[in-house]
Order: C-alpha cells, then sequence, then structure tokens
C-alpha cells in the first residue's frame, strides 16, 4: 500500500490576541488615544504551543469546553489566522465550514449566494451552474431560491453552506459547530454525507460538543484546554478521558 501523506501538521502553534485594558464607546475615542499611546493592551493566548499532525483521511476531532481554543486552531489551519509562533501546513484543497454565513452576502438571494460561495471555494460559474440544482435539493430550499439571505433562519443557513461546501470532495473538510442550528434529519443527512466523504478519502477536522457524533465519525482526537493540547490520540481514549474530567 502507498504510504499515507501528512495533511495537516500543527507545529507548535501560539496564537495571540491583544484585549483592550479600558472601554473605548466610539472612534473617535480610540483613534485620540492611539495617538496619544494611551491605548493600553493585556496578552491573550488563545492557543498555547499546540502540536499534532493529521495523515491523509483521518478524521480528527477537536475537543474540550468553550474558550479552550478549538475554532481558533481551525481557523489558523483554515488561513484565516496566522500564528503568532510556530507554523501550520496544509496539503491539498480546503472546505471549511467554520462561521455561520461566513461566504454569504446577506443582501443577496439565496440564488445569488449560491454562485458568490462557490468563487469564494474557487469554482467557475459553469461548474456552480452544473451543480446548481443538487446543492438545492441537498439543502432542500428550493421555495426559497429567490429570498435574501437575511431572511434565513440559522439552520437554513447552514443546510446552505455545507451543501455548497460537500458537493465536490474536498481533500480536507473542516467543520466547526455549525450543524448544531440544524434539525435533527438535516443533520443525520449531514453525517451521512462526510461519512462518505472519509471513506473516498477526505481528511476531517471536527468541533463538536456532541461527544457521541465525535465517537461516530472520528477515529483520533485532540482535548484542548485552555488552549493548550492536554492529551491527543485514539478517539475513545481521548473522549472517555476528557468525559471523566468533565464529571469529576
Amino acid at each position: 500500500m502507498p504510504e499515507k501523506k501528512v495533511m495537516i501538521e500543527a507545529d507548535h502553534v501560539t496564537i495571540r490576541f491583544n484585549l483592550a485594558n479600558q472601554k473605548v464607546d466610539n472612534l473617535k475615542e480610540y483613534l485620540i488615544k492611539l495617538i496619544r499611546k494611551e491605548l493600553m493592551f493585556q496578552e491573550f493566548l488563545a492557543v498555547k504551543d499546540v502540536s499534532f499532525r493529521v495523515m491523509e483521511g483521518e478524521a480528527w476531532a477537536l475537543i474540550g469546553p468553550n474558550g479552550s481554543g478549538k475554532s481558533t486552531m481551525l481557523k489558523a489551519i483554515s488561513g484565516i489566522l496566522n500564528p503568532y509562533r510556530g507554523r501550520v501546513t496544509v496539503n491539498g484543497t480546503v472546505a471549511p465550514l467554520i462561521e455561520l454565513g461566513a461566504g454569504f452576502d446577506p443582501e443577496c438571494t439565496a440564488r445569488e449566494n449560491i454562485m458568490l460561495n462557490g468563487c469564494v471555494l474557487g469554482h467557475s460559474e459553469k461548474f456552480m451552474k452544473e451543480h446548481f440544482d443538487e446543492i438545492v435539493d441537498f439543502a432542500g430550499i428550493e421555495q426559497f431560491l429567490d429570498s435574501p439571505l437575511k431572511n434565513f433562519s440559522s439552520g437554513m443557513k447552514a443546510r446552505l453552506g455545507f451543501s455548497v461546501a460537500t458537493m465536490v470532495k474536498p481533500d480536507v473538510l473542516i467543520v466547526d459547530e455549525i450543524l448544531s442550528v440544524g434539525d435533527y434529519k438535516f443533520k443525520q443527512k449531514c453525517m451521512k454525507r462526510m461519512e462518505d466523504l472519509l471513506s473516498s478519502g477526505t481528511t476531517l477536522l471536527y468541533v463538536s460538543h456532541n461527544i457521541d457524533e465525535v465517537r461516530r465519525l472520528c477515529d483520533h482526537a485532540i482535548w484542548l484546554d485552555k488552549g493548550a493540547a492536554r492529551m491527543q490520540g485514539e478517539v475513545n481514549e481521548v473522549c472517555d478521558a476528557y468525559m471523566a474530567d468533565m464529571q469529576k
């Protein structure tokens, strides 16, 4: 068998944010304080020296309580954030589903947003037209195609985003909690599609607080706690340790 290649490598990644130490109510006040060098910031490390390696076809879950750095880590892998220290290497095409409505224009219709989001993901207009009916059918939004996206519920936006991102097989699929807003039937439909993508070789990074879903989809997990990697390895071992800790 050919050796599997490394799809994602996080090498001692640290991500830093600057938090303002004082409240600034308007832009004028901000600019005045900035010019006078009166703005004070506190360093906050959202991710602290995290390393892991994901091989081709593996499915990794990032688990941990709210504020542990899971979404921040995914944003670095997606290229949205640059690490303060360390590096992230990603091989192949990436389909990120990180923030609800990302890549969409709320003022445009669902029909227009399908084309727009496809372009954001690097697809041609011709390609999007060829797959348009498939996307609409999977999302189940036929009767709302000409409604502006700002009138959509969060669940409908999630349907549309997932349908566009997974209409073709990406090398790496990144899913961050957006399916939690969907109804049960659609969530099961998405789970089945992700399982199909995994069986055909797609690599998955998945964030969810639903540990049962994590165990069903993933073979590896990394447990983040206050930005640091507390444990990583086989999914059931990591999930068992995490749940035991949460129940203390």
